[in-house]
């Protein structure tokens, strides 16, 4: 993989230095090819609200070059507005390509606090993508096209035109935990393929795959959003004995507090212990805070909404006359290994250390509610998860509808008998009254034809 330039670009003057503190870059709006400043007008807002701040960083999370972050704030901040009535969040979607927008969160609790806890999975559990995904479950916060195919292949991902990423993130949360997708990724210059686990906070661990790379697989780690770790051999490409791109494969993630495990069709490709991710600076880069599941696909090489240098990472430019682009998503299997309700920031600091999480609900029969709604039983699963009372009372239910319905059929074919009945033995009178009628018209006319006949 090429190593790009370290040397962020100048910011535009339209985004002028604000007023929220953190560690990295100002906004840069030249990481757009073609950034729409036209449409806005700069302004400044001051409010009373507590200072708020949401990051979006701007570059695929698998480059190593320095993040670019879009910085916003409520708190006596200068901000970006169309016709001064966008929100943050919606600004930020209008500004941001979607395809740059899929590492983001809208609470990093190293810079902020009150950021909600999380749903913990706390258990593990298999989600068929041969069926439609629960959105209950799933959020899909971008655009493109999700949908279970007739053949149950599995779940299509489908990017058709330019701009969309279709992707979904699970609303649960694993603090350390095991990770499995059985997936065919997308064929496509410049379209990447996406299996990772993330955090608020930016720690990060990836499977991406290249739509022209039908050989090797690409493994990255982050630590809490930095591009720039002081750490070596962050990106590892493991090779593929058959193309990522034709055939459905298990890549799997299985992560705890010592190392992280990157497994292909049950085979360990690679591993990177937690010593291993401190840099030089004496940090530790290694992910350590609840993640959650994002899995989806995206455009690389959209020369439009992308850098050169991110066009060319990607394998080429991207051509959506080629389009759709699908990746398949068979099955998702999720295990969370701390049995809990919730995860939450109350606790934690500046440094992102896995021991500031609070874990709540810890070993107790307390469930979130994504869990739950993960593990109803729908269809045939639900018949067989119902009791043997619940099953009884349904068949004796039917059984009682059947015997109505055959009593009910009975009836109206005796009813219906019955009427026929009269009606043939009124129909037999009518005619042996015609007949008599006939009989005695017959004798009139023979006696008056002997009468003649005498005459």
């Amino acid at each position: 993989m090429p190593v790009h330039s370290q040397t962020p670009s100048p910011s535009h003057p339209l985004f002028p230095p604000l007023p929220c503190s953190s560690p990295r870059e100002n906004p840069l709006i030249s990481s757009l090819a073609n950034p729409p400043v036209t449409l806005f007008v700069q302004t400044t807002i001051t409010t009373t609200t507590t200072a708020r701040c949401v990051w979006i960083r701007a570059v695929p999370h698998s480059l190593h070059i320095s993040p670019i972050l879009y910085h916003t704030s409520t708190h006596s901040l200068h901000a970006i507005m169309l016709s001064g009535a966008l929100s943050t969040v919606a600004l930020l979607a209008a500004v941001l390509p979607t395809a740059l927008a899929q590492t983001s969160t809208l609470c990093n609790p190293l810079e902020e606090r009150g950021c909600p806890n999380m749903p913990a999975l706390g258990a593990n559990l298999t989600f068929n993508f041969t069926e439609r995904y629960n959105d209950k479950v799933w959020t899909k916060p971008s655009a493109g096209v999700i949908e279970a195919n007739e053949k149950s292949e599995g779940s299509y991902f489908s990017l058709r035109l330019r701009g969309e990423s279709p992707t979904l993130h699970s609303n649960f949360y694993m603090f350390f935990g095991r990770l499995e997708v059985v997936m065919r990724a997308a064929a496509g210059k410049g379209i990447i393929s996406t299996a990772i686990l993330q955090s608020e906070d930016l720690d990060e661990i990836d499977w991406e795959f290249m739509g022209g790379n039908s050989t090797h697989a690409f493994t990255n780690y982050y630590g809490k959003g930095n591009s720039d770790m002081p750490t070596p051999n962050r990106g590892i490409e493991p090779k593929m004995d058959s193309s990522p791109l034709d055939g459905f494969h298990n890549y799997t993630i299985d992560w705890t507090e010592e190392r992280i495990e990157w497994i292909l069709d049950d085979k360990v490709v690679r591993t990177l212990k937690y010593e291993e991710a401190k840099g030089s600076d004496g940090k530790s880069y290694y992910p350590q805070t609840p993640m959650n599941v994002r899995i989806g696909l995206w455009a690389a090489g959209d020369v439009e909404n992308n850098k050169p240098g991110v066009v060319e990472w990607a394998g080429g430019e991207t051509d959506f006359k080629q389009a759709p682009f699908s990746m398949i998503v068979k099955s998702v299997y999720a295990a969370d290994y701390t049995n809990a309700k919730e995860y939450s920031w109350d606790d934690m600091d500046d440094t992102g250390d896995h021991q500031k999480v609070k874990i709540i609900g810890k070993d107790t029969n307390q469930r979130s509610q994504v869990f739950v709604e993960a593990t109803k039983p729908t269809g045939v699963d639900r018949i067989k998860a119902m009791s043997t009372t619940t099953k009884i009372a349904i068949g004796a239910s039917v059984a009682g509808v059947v015997l109505i319905g055959a009593a009910l059929i009975a009836f109206c074919c005796v009813k219906q008998r019955r009427a026929g009945r009269k009606e043939y033995a009124t129909f037999q009178a009518q005619e042996n009254q015609e007949k008599a009628e006939y009989a005695m018209h017959k004798q009139n006319w023979q006696s008056r034809a002997s009468r003649y006949a005498r005459v």
